[in-house]
């Protein structure tokens, strides 16, 4: 499985992104996803995820309310909309899919990582 992420840029404080992660390879539609970030010289910390039918969402509580995550299975892909985006929001994110038919939790039941991508916002 390769993950692709996109939609990263420079914002300013108050404003908007949204994340894009195109998966390749088998049974998209059967692996939950997630979103983390990391700041340089600091663990990868938890976004977002989203059940393999997408009904299923969870949030940092540092996120919530603020950004969305969801996914499109006929197109492979995940997204994280990012609204009323902070200073402290800038990051690199990354993407990463689960094994199949597993329910990702913790950073480490996460198989696959896309490359990040990064997120800048100015105050």
């Amino acid at each position: 499985v390769q993950l692709q992420a996109s939609g990263g840029g420079l914002v300013q404080d108050g404003g908007s992104l949204r994340l894009s992660c195109a998966a390749s390879g088998p049974s998209f539609s059967s692996r939950g996803m997630g979103w983390f970030r990391q700041a340089p010289g600091k663990e990868r910390e938890f976004v977002a995820r989203i059940s393999r039918g997408g009904d299923i969402t969870a949030y940092a509580d540092s996120v919530k309310g603020r950004f969305t995550i969801s996914r499109d299975n006929a197109k492979n892909t995940v997204y994280l909309q990012m609204n009323t985006l902070k200073p402290e929001d800038s990051n690199v994110y990354y993407c990463a899919a689960g094994k199949i038919f597993s329910r990702p939790n913790q950073i480490g039941d996460y198989a696959y990582w896309g490359q990040g991508t990064l997120v800048t916002v100015s105050s």
